[in-house]
């Protein structure tokens, strides 16, 4: 009898270890490996996910393109001269691919991600799930220097002016509103959040008034609410290279400060307490935040949502933790927006729908819920 119970006792007692851990299979040993179940097939679900959706992007238009001849091309200009043969590939095909429909996939790509981890840093610092970069001001300053870009006529002289103009605007914008909200050497969260709506709202109204002046020339009012809904449209390899090395500066810097966001989380004392230089690390996060913001507009226009959708969406399944959760959500982002590009461009062929209008017919409807969802929580409805 006795036997047996200590059979039974040895029973319980391993099915309460992790499988190759004898971690206990409760408590946050628990939480911990069950992330590190999820986090692998995720990244793997999500790059093959990226991978499809931008051969996708490539492939499917006015003129199809099949696969074959994408994975041809791309490979034959990435490759030593030579090595591939592009026979039986028309001149016309190769423009279309690397030219045209490559270029606007990458910058999708880049925009994405570099919105959905601007969102990962927001929400962290805020410790706000409704946090999103527009929330600094980095998104309406980047419009307002794209505005002053086109009623001046730089845009047109030059594609280079356009994104330079919209990262300056950011970069001044986060620059103020940190300005506003910092007092004797201290930056409030509350103070900063209200800072960053209000020097919003005087931004916007700036940028319609610069618009409303410009509407006695009929092509820049145009070009100018064509671009604050958001595109992709006649995107080029130049467009690439100005956003890519400022989107990946500013994605690494992310992640190498992710164990200050995982503290932030805890509140600003808690994480001073913990090591944490909370003014330094404030600092550091909101000119990443801007400096994300500033290079995605810049390239893709005003794009709202990807913020906010994505950040909440990885967190939920793959957890808190940052060191996950930022390289996750680049790679969700990048693939979500080149799927609403996709979306943008065949939905009612030949029309091409703006894709600020098809990121927030998804993001408006989640926002909400969110909101709701956060009042319940609160207490009240």
């Amino acid at each position: 009898m006795a036997q047996n119970m200590d059979q039974i006792a040895a029973t319980r007692e391993r099915r309460n270890l992790l499988p190759h851990t004898g971690l206990p299979n409760t408590g946050p040993f628990h939480i911990v490996a069950r992330l590190r179940r999820k986090v692998a097939p995720y990244f793997i679900f999500i790059f093959a996910v990226l991978v499809l959706s931008a051969v996708a992007g490539v492939a499917i238009g006015s003129t199809h393109i099949d696969w074959t001849v994408i994975l041809r091309v791309v490979a034959a200009r990435l490759l030593p001269e030579g090595w591939i043969d592009l026979s039986g590939v028309s001149e016309a095909e190769q423009v279309i691919v690397w030219l045209i429909r490559v270029p606007r996939v990458v910058v999708a790509a880049i925009a994405g991600a570099a919105l959905a981890v601007a969102g990962v840093q927001m929400q962290g610092l805020f410790r706000n799930p409704l946090a999103e970069p527009s929330v600094v001001g980095a998104s309406s300053g980047a419009a307002l220097g794209a505005v002053i870009a086109f009623v001046t006529a730089l845009a047109t002289r030059s594609a280079l002016w356009l994104p330079l103009f919209a990262f300056i605007g950011a970069l001044l914008a986060l620059f103020l509103v940190y300005s506003f909200a910092t007092r004797a050497g201290r930056t409030p969260t509350a103070t900063l959040l209200l800072a960053g709506i209000a020097l919003s709202a005087l931004i916007g109204a700036i940028s319609s008034l610069l618009i409303s002046l410009s509407f006695v020339d009929w092509e820049v009012a145009g070009n100018i609410i064509f671009w604050m809904m958001g595109g992709l449209d006649s995107r080029t390899w130049i467009h690439v290279w100005i956003s890519a090395p400022f989107v990946a500066a500013g994605i690494l810097a992310a992640l190498w400060f992710h164990r200050d966001l995982d503290l932030l989380l805890a509140g600003e004392e808690t994480s001073a307490t913990l090591g944490v230089e909370v003014e330094t690390a404030k600092r550091i996060i909101l000119t990443t935040v801007a400096l994300l913001t500033g290079s995605a507009v810049a390239v893709s226009g005003v794009i709202g949502f990807v913020g906010l959708i994505v950040p909440h969406m990885i967190r939920l399944l793959l957890g808190p933790s940052h060191r996950v959760l930022l390289p996750a959500s680049a790679l969700t982002g990048a693939t979500f927006l080149i799927a609403c590009d996709l979306i943008a461009r065949t939905i009612h062929p030949p029309t091409e729908i703006r894709l600020g209008i098809i990121t927030a017919v998804f993001g408006a409807p989640f926002f909400l819920y969110l909101l709701r969802r956060r009042r319940k929580e609160i207490g009240y409805l």
